[in-house]
């Protein structure tokens, strides 16, 4: 295996599985806990606001929810790969660092935007169990990409 492949696999690898974790964690709270963060909400909104901008249909519902986990585990999974940049024993913070700063513009980015701010900040809960779960998302990015790391070697 090549040096590029032994840096590039374990970062995207383990992006994926925090993107993954995240993205579980959003959809299996929302069934449960009215206060819980609507990222699909957001990413609905975002993807609609993107077509008409470009002119384009925007698919139904159903079919737009679909875009939107696709979406947000491509988007999530690149962002946490940026994890890759760290040197390993700096993974757990590089992680930590990512979860908690994507949670901060999950919270303060959408209103200004233009995608309302209810969806991840409607009450302090709401925005806590956003920043929260980013972080989990970036806490299970480091530990993938150490354990990948390590098998790679």
């Amino acid at each position: 295996m090549t040096k590029l492949n032994k840096t590039i696999l374990p970062a995207l690898g383990s992006g994926l599985v925090g993107a993954t974790v995240l993205t579980a964690l959003h959809e299996t709270a929302r069934q449960f806990i009215d206060e819980a963060p609507r990222a699909d909400i957001l990413g609905e909104r975002a993807i609609k606001k993107g077509l008409k901008k470009a002119k384009l249909k925007v698919p139904p519902k159903d079919e737009l929810y679909f875009w939107t986990l696709g979406g947000d585990l491509l988007s999530n999974a690149l962002y946490y790969s940026l994890v890759g940049l760290a040197k390993p024993k700096h993974a757990v913070l590089a992680g930590a660092t990512l979860g908690l700063a994507a949670g901060a513009g999950a919270v303060g980015l959408p209103g200004p935007m233009g995608l309302g701010t209810a969806p991840s900040s409607r009450t302090t809960a709401t925005a806590a169990m956003t920043v929260g779960w980013y972080l989990i998302g970036g806490l299970a990015t480091a530990g993938a990409y150490l354990l990948l790391k390590r098998r790679l070697r």
